[in-house]
């Protein structure tokens, strides 16, 4: 079984989300404790070290990383996927690791 570690970003941003949705990712976050390399897709390009499961309702997506040596799936970003729009979560990604924000 998999720990679950959370970034300070991923933490603000499920502070901002609303209930329902956040228990929602919630239980989805503790799904990933197992198997996670089996749940959610890799990502691809400039994200291509992770990967994506999507929660409440499609339209949120959880951004992880597995950290195989000490058995730990960390939570880097979570937010809603809206395409074509700055806000977009994959392109906040984008952003965060140009700029140097997700360096551990």
């Amino acid at each position: 079984m998999y720990k679950i570690k959370l970034t300070k970003i991923a933490i603000e941003n499920l502070g901002k989300i609303e209930k329902t949705a956040k228990t929602q990712i919630i239980n989805k976050i503790e799904l990933l404790k197992h198997e996670p390399e089996l749940r959610g897709k890799e990502l691809k390009g400039i994200l291509k070290e992770y990967r994506s499961i999507r929660a409440a309702g499609q339209r949120y997506r959880i951004i992880y990383k597995i950290n195989e040596s000490d058995v730990i799936v960390v939570i880097i970003n979570i937010g809603i996927r809206k395409d074509g729009d700055k806000k977009d979560i994959y392109e906040l990604m984008k952003k965060y690791i140009k700029i140097g924000l997700l360096d551990e």
